[in-house]
Parts: structure tokens; sequence; C-alpha cells
């Protein structure tokens, strides 16, 4: 048999940008557990700690969005469109969640049930931008 293509040299998504990028997500996931819990229980608390969550995953996201960025500039991987849909998804997901966090600047009777949609919206992106960022490894022609 012979090979009709050969894969090229591959590379993983740099360590650190995966770092930054394991946090939204969760953070994000453990925002909608906590407006899920107020919902259910009307106890305040757990608005307070969703806005916090949801503060935590904006700040890394802001740092795993500004790595892609730069990232994507500096090596023009724009040339495909996984790169492209990831960085788009990503910066998706941190907008949502800016919204959300100005869904939960409001007093805590009020937020039901815009912030849990929010939430559940920015949730979804977060993890979609997980999955293509962490999509298999990229080649080195797209890296």
């Amino acid at each position: 048999m012979v090979p009709v293509a050969t894969p090229g040299p591959v590379r993983p998504i740099h360590p650190l940008h995966a770092v930054l990028l394991a946090f939204p997500f969760p953070l994000f996931l453990g925002a909608l557990v906590s407006d899920i819990a107020y919902w259910r229980s009307h106890e305040i608390q757990w608005s307070n700690f969703a806005q916090w969550l949801n503060a935590g995953g904006l700040l890394v996201g802001a740092f795993a969005l500004l790595w892609a960025l730069v990232h994507a500039v500096r090596s023009r991987r724009f040339a495909s469109r996984r790169p492209l849909w990831y960085v788009l998804t990503l910066l998706a997901a941190w907008i949502v969640g800016l919204v959300n966090a100005l869904a939960h600047s409001q007093d805590a009777w009020a937020i039901m049930p815009e912030a849990l949609w929010w939430s559940s919206l920015s949730t979804l992106l977060a993890l979609i931008a997980s999955l293509l960022g962490y999509a298999g490894v990229q080649t080195v022609e797209d890296y």
C-alpha cells in the first residue's frame, strides 16, 4: 500500500494555553449550577456564588482569548477554518458571560429567569470553545 497523504509533524496545544482554556467551562458551569440552586431554593447566597464564578470565568477566559488571538495573528492561523471558529466561539462565550455578569448585577430577586438563560448559553459556548481548542492535535502548518 502506498500512502495517499503523509501527515505532517503534529504539535499539541501550548501547555499554558491549555491551562487557561481549562478554566472558563468549569467556572461557567459552576455559575449555571448556582443559578439552578438559586432558582430552586430562592436562597440569595447562590446568586452571589454565581456572580463570583461568572467573574472568574470572565477573567481567565479573557486571558485565554487574548492568548488565542495573539497566537492566531502571529502565526497567521486563520487560513484554515477551525482556528477561526475556535476564536469566535471563545469570544462569543466571553461576551455572553459579560452580559450574564450584567444580568447578575441586578437585585437578587430580579435576576431570574434571565440569569439562568445567560448562564446556560455561556456554559454551552464555553464547552464548544473548549472542545474546539482541545480537538485533537494541530499540524505545524496550522499551528
